[in-house]
């Protein structure tokens, strides 16, 4: 089973499993505080579960190469939709600050 290791802890989930809801079930910090109320839910449209993954997932879906490549997102920054990203293997997640995790110069304080 794959180990996804997010904000200290450690998490393991079963191989396909959506990203997004792993971390949520885990009560891990994915969205900041503002987009804990007003995120899309899943559906790959706000940009704010944007996250830095290191290990095997998915490739990013249609509408989330639209949402990383829309302002004030880049497709150079490198991040992915967690709310897109099945796990296929271990993993390193990291949330950056900002209200869509798009500051990449600053990692995010726990909260």
């Amino acid at each position: 089973m794959p180990i996804v290791k997010f904000a200290g802890q450690t998490v393991e989930c079963l191989p396909g499993a959506n990203l997004r809801s792993v971390l949520l079930r885990a009560r891990l910090p994915i969205y900041s505080r503002v987009a804990r109320a007003i995120h899309c839910r899943g559906l790959g449209t706000c940009g704010t579960c944007a996250v830095r993954i290191e290990g095997s997932v998915s490739e990013p879906t249609k509408v989330e190469r639209w949402r990383l490549d829309f302002p004030p997102h880049a497709s150079e920054r490198g991040l992915r939709l967690a709310c897109q990203c099945s796990v296929l293997g271990d993993l390193e997640v990291k949330k950056y600050e900002g209200l869509w995790g798009q500051h990449t110069d600053r990692p995010k304080q726990r909260s």
